[in-house]
């Protein structure tokens, strides 16, 4: 059974940090990607960050410049280090992982969600 676990969120003054993590086991298939990603009541769940088993990263606008993700491989464990952090960051954020088959099948999981909540 895949498991997606996060951790890391919670309550942070504007211009803060937090350092959210996320580890992604029991898959059988190929890792190909993480990546984060919020969402808040009434809206749509929006990308932050994703990073590839490449190197490749991709992020939303609204966080270029104060995000960074990056991944570990062999671990199948992605960090998510949100800098310069603002009320409109405020949202439960998920994580996502992405398993490809030998046969090219795309297998997505996503974790439970953890709340980044940005007040003072």
């Amino acid at each position: 059974q895949v498991q997606v676990l996060e951790s890391g969120g919670g309550l942070v003054q504007p211009g803060g940090s937090l350092r959210l993590s996320c580890a992604a086991s029991g898959s059988a298939y190929s890792l190909i990607s993480m990546g984060w990603y919020r969402q808040v009541p009434g809206k749509q769940r929006e990308l932050v960050a994703s990073i590839e088993t490449d190197g490749k990263t991709d992020y939303g606008e609204s966080v270029k410049g104060r995000f960074t993700i990056s991944m570990d491989n062999v671990k199948n464990t992605a960090v998510l280090q949100m800098n310069n952090l603002q009320p409109g960051d405020t949202a439960v954020y998920y994580c996502n992982a992405d398993f490809r088959s030998d046969y090219g099948f795309l297998y997505p999981y996503w974790g439970q969600g953890t709340q980044v909540t940005v007040s003072s």
